[in-house]
């Protein structure tokens, strides 16, 4: 079962997309078998906090990928179906039988319980929010944590729930709508709980999941970023050989950290191209060309393809046929610098884990599909090169800390996401490049105004969005029809989940000011105070 919106609040790592690095196995490893929840990526971030690598793998695969990956445990997630159902999800029964330890979470211990000889049963009272469970006995899941006796709040989303217990398991907390609320077996070391200990919402919920991985599975926590850059830079030497690679750079921080990744690993087999498609924020194409120039010695090409990018969206309004009208457009220039450099044979882009979970369901229906990334997918047929997408294991908070293990300026890693597409999801309706010039300089002065009140870096991403309508104003003595411009920032740790920024209305104020007073075409300043769930915190 999946709960809804949650926002870690303290920097924590992330999970795999199944892609292991060259070296995963001198590493301990946990397997998380991804039943569909949305927040299964939590999880991961949750074992990564203690230093273990781990890997997701939807239901389907994880047979093999249990055999191939020897594990040291596996965590069976959530999800939002039922073990009642035909045709069920469950875990392979390999994992029960191979003596590693085991834990259930929600779905993952109805599961457990279903195929190991207890009862599920449905049409009781469900649960979804926060809960208190009370402790009935003790268990190493949560000892140091929670005492016997004890009442602790929890995050619950459930239906069905566990009414039998398997042979060998005993119960050790309850609920009000769910009687067994955690159990135990505690000789095969194989433990559940209904509820979600990897969101924010169940406090001590890191403190479970480190108990499971430090104390009962005993990883000792072996995998660092500066591990990930050492494989990382292996598993590129591997992929490409003597290759020559064409690397895609945005302007944001995953691809110029990808650059650098790929630089590091093989030096002049690389190069790196910014294509200009104007649709970036104002000045952007300059200061990246500035600082790999005179900080890298690394090949750059600039090319200003705007008039044909811009060509192509104007009068376009729907947000996914943009993405995959930018997304061709990118191939194509790609292709055209690659026949300049004599041919490539590998396409890098700066693909993280994020973008894989929002384009792609593991499940094939429980995780849903969210949006297409323009660059998710694979490249064309038609194109020779392959992709090499070295941060497709990562979050955003993960390549900022590999950035910083590169050497990479704080000023840089420490920017604002700023997506591909750019602007042009940021100008919800048709584009034209009036529009364009109107949202790009009330952006900057945005961006401009958190920056001199020193709130940018406690910001994880702040953005100004021209909105598709139009307003009747008074200004001085004149009516005037104009646009509405949008105003969003939030906080987050991995780009999965978000809340708004509580900007001062002082502040608020004053950018609305400046943006009306300078930007001409917009006559009103709206602020966005919504929170997003896992998936896009892009306004569009």
């Amino acid at each position: 079962m999946t709960p809804p919106a949650v926002n870690p609040k303290t920097p924590v790592t992330a999970p795999d997309s199944g892609l292991a690095p060259v070296n995963s196995h001198m590493h301990d490893k946990i397997l998380i078998v991804d039943f569909g929840s949305q927040v299964t990526q939590l999880i991961a971030r949750r074992v990564r906090e203690e230093k273990v690598y781990s890997e997701i793998v939807p239901f389907q695969k994880a047979e093999e990928a249990f055999r191939t990956m020897k594990p040291k445990a596996v965590i069976l997630s959530g999800g939002p179906a039922s073990v009642l159902d035909d045709n069920a999800p469950l875990a392979p029964k390999a994992i029960f039988e191979s003596g590693v330890p085991v834990l259930g979470i929600c779905y993952g211990e109805q599961a457990m319980a279903h195929q190991l000889g207890g009862k599920v049963e449905a049409g009781h009272h469900r649960e979804f929010g926060r809960a208190n469970i009370e402790i009935t006995d003790d268990c190493a899941l949560f000892e140091g944590v929670w005492e016997k006796g004890g009442q602790y709040q929890v995050w619950m989303s459930h239906g069905d729930r566990v009414t039998q217990l398997p042979e060998g398991f005993r119960g050790v907390a309850k609920a009000a709508g769910s009687p067994i609320s955690i159990i135990a077996d505690d000789k095969r070391k194989f433990y559940a709980m209904q509820f979600h200990p990897e969101v924010y919402h169940t406090p001590d919920g890191a403190k479970l999941i480190r108990n499971f991985v430090r104390n009962i599975a005993g990883m000792t926590g072996d995998w660092t970023m500066r591990a990930f850059k050492d494989e990382a830079i292996e598993k590129i030497r591997k992929q490409v050989g003597k290759g020559r690679v064409i690397c895609g750079l945005s302007g944001g921080v995953d691809s110029a950290v990808a650059a650098v990744l790929l630089h590091e690993a093989i030096g002049e087999q690389l190069t790196c191209v910014l294509v200009d498609h104007g649709l970036m924020r104002l000045g952007e194409a300059q200061k990246v060309v500035t600082m790999f120039r005179d900080s890298y010695n690394i090949p750059l090409v600039l090319v200003d393809a705007s008039e044909t990018f811009i060509g192509a969206l104007e009068g376009v309004d729907d947000p996914e046929k943009k993405r995959k009208i930018i997304g061709g457009l990118f191939i194509d220039v790609f292709d055209a610098e690659a026949k300049k450099i004599g041919g490539a044979d590998f396409l890098a882009q700066g693909t993280l884990y994020p973008d894989v979970i929002e384009s792609v369901s593991f499940t094939g229906g429980p995780s849903v599909t969210i949006k297409s990334h323009h660059n998710v997918g694979g490249l064309p047929a038609r194109m020779k090169m392959k992709l090499v997408e070295p941060l497709r294991e990562l979050f955003k908070d993960e390549v900022r800390a590999l950035g910083r293990e590169l050497g990479l300026p704080e000023s840089f890693v420490g920017r604002h996401p700023f997506p591909g597409p750019g602007l042009a999801i940021r100008c919800p309706g048709g584009i034209t490049r009036e529009k364009l010039d109107i949202l790009r300089l009330a952006d900057e002065i945005y961006i401009e105004e958190i920056r001199r009140t020193g709130q940018y870096d406690d910001i994880w991403q702040a953005f100004a969005v021209l909105l598709p309508v139009k307003t009747v104003g008074v200004m001085g003595d004149g009516r005037t029809y104009e646009f509405v411009v949008g105003l969003r920032a939030v906080t987050s740790v991995d780009g999965m989940t978000a809340d708004f920024y509580a900007f001062d209305m002082k502040f608020l104020g004053h950018v609305a000011t400046r943006i009306i007073n300078e930007v001409k075409g917009v006559n009103r300043v709206v602020y966005d105070v919504t929170s997003k769930p896992p998936g896009t915190i892009e306004w569009e």
